[in-house]
């Protein structure tokens, strides 16, 4: 095996999870062989680089060996070589970590702690409260 089509080799290397999803990325453009966009159908030989857009990152891989069909992750290593830049990995760390500091209080699922508080605000309110919304003076308003 001298070439293979890389949409095949992308979705063995476990790059992306379905073959279906590696074709439409080289179709959009997001899988690069030396600065240019490629087509799914494209071949790949061994010593090609390849670069993968899955934003924010820009991942690169060396081609070490030939694969058609799906391997095991352990197998992976043997096959390609990561070869991207280490600016490109911190990136990713940054924008994994300002999900978390950027999140404004009020926004999403309230937390254990603001749960038992709410709780028992609530509970505090009701004490000695008996909250019956059903009026039986809503026949005197509907006259007038």
């Amino acid at each position: 095996m001298n070439e293979v089509r890389i949409d095949k080799w992308l979705w063995a290397m476990r790059i992306f999870k379905t073959r279906t999803i590696a074709t439409e990325a080289c179709k959009k453009g997001r899988v690069l062989m030396g600065g240019v966009a490629v087509k799914p159908s494209r071949t790949i030989k061994v010593g090609d680089t390849i670069s993968v857009r899955k934003p924010p990152v820009t991942y690169s891989f060396l081609v070490k060996a030939l694969a058609q069909n799906r391997l095991g992750a352990k197998l992976v290593p043997e096959y390609m070589e990561n070869i991207t830049p280490k600016s490109e990995l911190d990136l990713l760390d940054v924008v994994r970590i300002s999900g978390f500091i950027d999140r404004r209080k009020g926004l999403g699922r309230p937390t254990k702690r603001e749960g038992r508080e709410l709780a028992e605000f609530t509970e505090s309110m009701a004490d000695g409260w008996d909250f019956d919304f059903l009026d039986d003076d809503d026949d005197d308003n509907d006259n007038l």
